[in-house]
């Protein structure tokens, strides 16, 4: 499969999440969101959970932190256009 192919294939769903402010990219950090909710809900303090994620997977809290505040953000999903 060609570069151009899976683009046209996954068209649709790549401009929905552009056109609401998601970048692509993210995808690859969702479990690390999951994990953060969980540490949440199990108390943890924010500092502690942050400091945590940046060491597992090696990111700087200062990407963490902004991840999971584009991670809490509410969407609205415009209908396509033709």
């Amino acid at each position: 499969m060609k570069v151009h192919e899976l683009l046209s294939f996954n068209k649709e769903l790549l401009s929905r999440l552009i056109g609401a402010g998601i970048k692509p990219d993210d995808c690859r950090w969702v479990e690390l969101y999951r994990e953060y909710e969980l540490m949440k809900e199990r108390g943890e303090k924010v500092t502690y959970i942050i400091a945590h994620l940046s060491d597992k997977y090696r990111l700087s809290e200062r990407f963490i932190y902004s991840f999971v505040s584009r991670m809490k953000r509410d969407i609205t999903v415009q209908p396509m256009q033709q």
